[in-house]
């Protein structure tokens, strides 16, 4: 359980690590006091950016980053530019004490809990947009117009204000890790992205915020997703490299499931291009609506 959390202003910057002492800070003037406190220390400095809501999906974030730096970063910012016109924006799950506590048993050092007016100050008039083409048309970005762009501009910002040596993201969202590397290694941007891998459910469900739109019943359907990325990665391993009839295969499973697919896809996992026939880095994507919820995740694979 963490302490009351400072707001705002806050205390005089520590370089202790403990669990215990986690602050909560909401201006990027806090942000930036601990950062160089900790940089004029000598330590590395880990970042994860979320929506909040958390689960044991972040935690494992968060632990990977403690692998790589000496303090840890959080921030829980729902971002609208990333949210359509018709999307859930508003109702987004938010869980601010329960994120605390979760945070604060992950030994984070420090969240970033910002509201929307800090990150964005001239509200929806801001001029300057990162557009990652390409990856960011494709996909989720293909049914989801501008969200990516969303993204990538907001993760860009939070880079600027945390400046942190080490930024991680997790494998479910694979195309928005994709996004965020490609972004960073283009604008030369110093923070080493890297990925953790999925956590699921026993019944094999990646775990999600927006798993808590799914009812009882539905529940028990969503894994059917994971079941159908499983079956083309073991046809894949077995040697099929006819690509498009498991993609067709993929999408009626899910349809069977009761589930309404946006996409069923096998591509490259080095640069989510289409495959060719020899290509062996292959990654499985699918994404679905059930009822409320929209679920997405991915297999990678070494093809046959």
């Amino acid at each position: 359980m963490c302490k009351p959390s400072s707001r705002g202003n806050i205390r005089p910057p520590s370089t202790a690590s403990n669990p215990l002492d986690m602050q909560t800070v909401t201006t990027i003037e806090a942000v930036r006091a601990h950062v160089r406190a900790w940089r004029g220390a000598g330590l590395r400095v880990a970042f994860v950016p979320t929506m909040g809501n958390l689960h044991a999906g972040h935690a494992s974030l968060l632990a990977l980053a403690r692998e790589r730096a000496e303090r840890v970063i959080a921030s829980v910012f729902v971002n609208p530019m990333q949210f359509g016109p018709n999307e859930d924006f508003t109702l987004y799950p938010r869980t601010p004490l329960e994120d605390e506590r979760l945070l604060g048993e992950a030994h984070c050092d420090l969240l970033f809990a910002p509201g929307v007016e800090e990150i964005y100050p001239d509200g929806g008039s801001q001029r300057t947009l990162v557009s990652v083409r390409g990856l960011a048309e494709i996909l989720c970005g293909r049914v989801r117009p501008g969200h990516f762009d969303g993204v990538a501009t907001v993760v860009a910002k939070l880079f600027g204000i945390v400046a942190p040596d080490v930024a991680v993201f997790g494998e479910k969202d694979y195309q928005q890790f994709m996004v965020i590397r490609r972004m960073t290694l283009d604008l030369t941007l110093p923070v080493e992205v890297i990925d953790a891998p999925t956590v699921r459910a026993p019944d094999g469900l990646a775990l999600s915020s927006r798993n808590r739109y799914l009812n009882a019943e539905e529940r028990t359907r969503a894994p059917a997703m994971y079941r159908a990325l499983l079956a083309a990665v073991d046809a894949i391993a077995d040697g099929n490299r006819d690509f498009g009839t498991l993609e067709r295969e993929g999408w009626l499973a899910l349809e069977r499931a009761g589930m309404r697919p946006d996409y069923f896809s096998i591509l490259s996992s080095l640069d989510l291009s289409k495959p060719e026939a020899g290509s062996r880095h292959l990654i499985v994507l699918a994404a679905a609506r059930l009822g409320r919820a929209r679920l997405i995740d991915n297999l990678r694979t070494l093809g046959g």
